[in-house]
């Protein structure tokens, strides 16, 4: 097979993807003689497109999952969607607008069919974006959270954790976004990291039967103020002790208020006096509820103001509207005392960002505290291990302070809520998975016969998140009828083939903003059906900012497009150019830079592999340098896998792929090809030939993982190999021993080389001109073996030993061994005086920055001796090359 001279990314990348698809590579079925490997996909929302946060994610499982693929496990990941309710139900409803039709004007079942529609079309985007990345999903067992199947698990389990007890409706204050029309979880309420603007204002209110008492508040909110029941002051605030019991009158509506005293009241904020609407706010609903004070809701579903506002001028006014006129209207009037700025949190929608509304709701909830238990001592003791382990104290916290999960939405897009409403009482309902059920168990409850015309379905539908908790279970049907045990409410697993062997799953490559929403659920859906962890680790990865740490989002323009990107710099160029600088649950400041280090790795493998396909082979003598550089690199390499498996075990994703690129360009390109390269026109000998084709397969297989359009295209370019032996199912090395010895010898050679190289660069000494070079004494012993590979690299006619040196010559110093190159007629004596002289002033200063720390006792005594030894043999080396620097301008001068 000939290869082009210049690497294509996109002749090779659909010609391979399409291969390894369509002959079932990516599939994987139970096999009971090998061992397990899965991975579910966090599950993108199906109105999603690629961004440069999925770029990341998946090329991470990518990794993994190809690396174990290639160990001989049976590796599955699973791709899917999510049916994301409010982003989805918002992309219909804006696109019938644009047809001139509103949601309202439509039956539940008509908005359905435009939905589906709208998913059929758009929602399938995203997973074929993934391809582009080379994501070697098993696309055969491809989900979506409103799949029949996964529908019917999501009721079945709604309907069997009522059962249980865990989920009940309740009148309890919720968030709501007033834009969605919809309750929110508290995880799904949003602050900026550094909070907001906002105006705290001090208003009067005037203490009844009084000439001219006025009690003051200070709200964030004045347009709640028509909702106002209570006056409250701290019991111990010696201000407004004689205020207690007193009423008060609520400004232009001229309600009398009581005042009355709560411990939660916090006398240093504002005034010291709360106003109390417990409509309106959540705490302000728990001081209600202890005082017996009434209810009364000011503000619609849509965010106006209704007629309990009693000012007709607000009614249907938006509630920022009325804030503002009430305002003014405060000013005139005289009750407003302060305006104040300062900055707060301020809860806002994750999904539409609009502020959110508290307001009293009725509502569906999971008893979280009761039903986490489990899953909050997996991580705490390790059963489950979160990467990195810093948001194992997040996720601690979390748990610990976890309240009801308020899972019922009021929308139309989801899984309908199987509750069944046959009279007019609050508990005038059963739960069922299907109608018939419900007519069988409400003529049981009501003990009268009910029919399905009876029964009236609850409007709302589930959260997103509480259908996609179930993802690990659910992708391999544990709730089917053969799986699911109604009267144990358990997932038996045996019943399961797929579920059996796949589950739990290996590892969750995930960001940390959803630990919460999604991780700590699945842990708890885990040990609820199948008494088991999901999985064993959680990769948490950061977030994907420009290189000024702005995340990146469209509104900014600071995210590239990354399809483009592949079609810049190839697949292999950005997965690769994505991992250069992303640690684990740190944030990754991209720069397009990095993907055209990406692409220069990818030319770089590739004019490699052409180099060494180029030379004829002859059957001779292995040269000696050939032979000593086969050994260094075999120790090497098996010194860089020992490394990978390390860095793999931590997840360290980033640091394996910089182990792999630091071997294949600096120690396989730039050392052992260079040594090994036999003289243009001449042949290599056919043993060193062989034996570089081999470190070629082993480089190929470490990077396929990361990289692996190029490398399969360039294992089929390998001798012998067919179209079927694919490096994707090829066997993953392991490293064997390796000589530290060697591989520190050659370190030593090669920044010898490397100094001689600097040398010709800034004395103008050209590479083709022979020079000789003298070391001392004792450096026999430090590159015995590698003596002809630094004569052959560097060009040396001939190496003494020698500890006497000529006068004119170039000194430099390695590892505290003194090296000389003889430079009589070849150097301009003045201006090499000035280079040494200056060379010496620099060594000089560093040497006395050096002292400052060793003779610096706090620094002496506080840092670690691994540090102290560092500093130490920097002094030492400094101090050798001060000598014999100044030995060198000594024998210069004469």
């Amino acid at each position: 097979m000939s290869l082009p001279t210049k690497y294509n990314p996109a002749s090779v990348e659909d010609k391979w993807y399409t291969y390894w698809n369509e002959n079932d590579l990516f599939h994987a079925q139970p096999d009971p003689n090998k061992e397990p490997y899965s991975i579910v996909i966090p599950p993108p929302n199906v109105t999603g497109v690629l961004h440069m946060g999925h770029m990341l994610n998946n090329t991470i499982q990518d990794v993994l999952i190809r690396k174990a693929r290639m160990e001989g496990k049976v590796a599955c990941w699973v791709p899917g969607t999510d049916h994301a309710s409010i982003a989805t139900e918002a992309k219909v409803v804006a696109m019938l607008r644009e047809k001139g039709i509103k949601k309202s004007d439509l039956s539940r079942e008509d908005f359905l069919k435009h939905a589906w529609i709208w998913k059929e079309k758009y929602g399938g985007i995203i997973l074929e974006q993934l391809k582009k990345l080379g994501a070697s999903c098993d696309w055969k067992r491809t989900s979506f959270t409103m799949d029949p199947d996964y529908y019917k698990a999501v009721i079945r389990v709604f309907v069997d954790l009522h059962k249980k007890g865990y989920i009940y409706r309740g009148l309890r204050m919720i968030n709501w976004d007033v834009e969605a029309k919809t309750a929110l979880s508290n995880e799904e309420v949003i602050y900026k990291e550094d909070g907001e603007k906002s105006i705290l204002y001090s208003v009067r209110y005037k203490v009844k039967d009084s000439e001219d008492d006025w009690v003051i508040i200070a709200t964030q909110r004045p347009e709640t103020i028509m909702g106002d029941v209570a006056i409250a002051v701290n019991p111990t605030d010696e201000r407004y002790k004689n205020l207690i019991g007193k009423k008060v009158v609520v400004p232009f509506i001229h309600r009398e208020i009581p005042v009355i005293a709560d411990d939660y009241v916090d006398k240093e904020f504002g005034t010291g006096c709360l106003k109390v609407t417990p409509a309106h706010d959540v705490n302000d609903y728990e001081i209600g509820l202890r005082h017996h004070l009434p209810v009364i809701d000011t503000i619609n579903d849509n965010g106006t103001l209704n007629e309990k506002c009693e000012i007709p001028k607000f009614v249907g006014q938006d509630r920022f509207a009325v804030r503002k006129q009430i305002v003014k209207d405060l000013k005139e009037s005289g009750d407003l005392v302060k305006e104040e700025e300062f900055i707060t949190r301020i809860g806002r929608s994750e999904r539409t960002n609009t502020v959110v509304e508290p307001k009293l709701s009725l509502q569906w909830f999971v008893k979280m505290k009761a039903i986490s238990q489990q899953a909050y001592q997996a991580v705490e003791k390790d059963d489950i291990k979160l990467h990195p382990a810093k948001f194992k104290n997040t996720y601690r916290h979390w748990m610990e302070n976890v309240r009801d999960w308020c899972v019922s939405r009021q929308l139309w897009w989801g899984h309908r809520i199987p509750a069944y409403f046959y009279g007019e009482g609050d508990d005038d309902f059963v739960v069922a998975e299907t109608i018939e059920e419900a007519v069988t168990l409400a003529t049981q409850k009501s003990g009268r016969t009910i029919k399905e015309s009876d029964l009236q379905q609850d409007p709302d539908v589930l959260d997103t998140w509480a259908s996609s908790w179930l993802w690990p279970i659910e992708v391999f049907h544990g709730f089917d009828d053969k799986s699911f045990d109604h009267e144990k409410g358990k997932v038996d697993r045996n019943a399961n083939a797929d579920l059996n062997y796949f589950y739990p799953t290996q590892v969750l490559v995930t960001a940390p903003e959803i630990l919460f929403f999604w991780v700590a659920r699945m842990i708890i859906a885990g040990y609820e059906y199948m008494d088991e962890r999901p999985f064993e680790d959680v990769y948490l990865t950061g977030i994907v900012r420009d290189k000024q740490g702005r995340k990146m989002s469209k509104s900014l323009g600071n995210s590239p497009d990354p399809l483009e990107l592949i079609g810049k710099y190839g697949a292999d160029g950005v997965r690769t150019g994505m991992l250069f600088s992303s640690p684990a649950g740190n944030d990754l400041l991209f720069d397009e830079k990095l993907c055209e280090q990406g692409r220069n790795f990818s030319n770089k493998i590739w004019n490699a592999f052409r180099l060494v396909k180029g030379w004829d082979t002859k059957e001779m003598e292995v040269p000696a340098e050939n032979q000593i550089a086969a050994t260094w690199f075999e120790s090497r390499l098996n010194q860089s896998m020992a490394e990978l498996q390390d860095h793999y075990s931590k997840f360290r994703i980033s640091d394996a792929l910089l182990t792999v690129y630091k071997l294949t360009w600096n120690d396989f390109c730039a050392w052992y090809l260079e040594i090994i390269k036999p003289p243009f026109g001449e042949p290599i000998d056919k043993a060193s030939y062989d034996k570089t084709v081999g470190f070629f397969e082993t480089l190929l297989k470490l990077l396929h993982p990361f990289m692996p359009f190029i490398t399969e295209e360039l294992w089929h370019a390998l001798d012998g190999k067919e179209e079927k032996d694919c490096i994707i199912v090829a066997s993953y090395p392991t490293p064997a021993g390796f000589d530290a010895g060697i591989i520190e010898e050659a370190s030593f050679s090669f920044e010898v080389i490397t100094q001689i190289r600097n040398i010709r660069n800034t004395k103008g000494i050209s590479p083709k001109e022979s020079i000789d070079l003298i070391v001392s004494e004792a450096g026999k012993q430090k590159a015995s073996r590698f003596i002809s590979i630094i004569q052959k690299l560097s060009n040396i006619k001939e190496l003494l030993f020698a500890n006497d040196k000529p006068g004119n010559g170039a000194r430099f110093i390695s590892q505290s061994i003194e090296f000389f190159i003889p430079m009589e007629g070849k150097v301009d004596v003045e201006k090499e005086g000035e280079s040494i002289q200056k060379e010496l002033n620099y060594t000089r200063g560093f040497l006395d920055s050096i002292m400052k720390k060793l003779n610096n006792e706090k620094f002496v005594k506080g840092a670690p001796p691994s540090v102290i030894e560092a500093e130490q043999k920097k002094k030492a080396d400094a101090e050798s090359k001060i000598a014999a620097l100044e030995e060198n301008l000594k024998s210069l001068q004469g």
